[in-house]
């Protein structure tokens, strides 16, 4: 459950990131997938280019192991006018992003 707060609070931040300044985007497309119980998934964009998906389930269910995984995407355009893109794992090894403008370990 950690974990998940952890991810959570990691892809909000992510969306928090500078983007073009336009108050009156709108929602084009959204699709929801979550009854509660077993896998989820998600997906958004609006009309001022950000784009979310994101799809997570229950792994090792009941045991000491059991864990969320989630995996995603987003993306945005900058106030330098260029398109951010990340995809991300999120398991019980931690927050994964990958995007061309994010360093990586080497």
């Amino acid at each position: 459950m950690k974990l998940f707060i952890v991810a959570a609070l990691f892809v909000a931040a992510a969306m928090a990131a500078p983007t073009t300044i336009d108050g009156d985007a709108q929602i084009i497309v959204q699709n929801n997938d979550n009854i509660g119980v077993g896998p989820y998934g998600y997906e958004f964009q609006t009309s001022n280019g950000i784009s979310q998906r994101e799809q997570g389930q229950l792994k090792n269910v009941g045991t000491e192991n059991e864990a969320l995984e989630v995996q995603g995407q987003f993306s945005y355009t900058g106030t330098d006018g260029v398109v951010y893109s990340v995809t991300y794992t999120a398991n019980e090894l931690g927050f994964q992003a990958q995007g061309a403008h994010i360093p990586q370990a080497q």
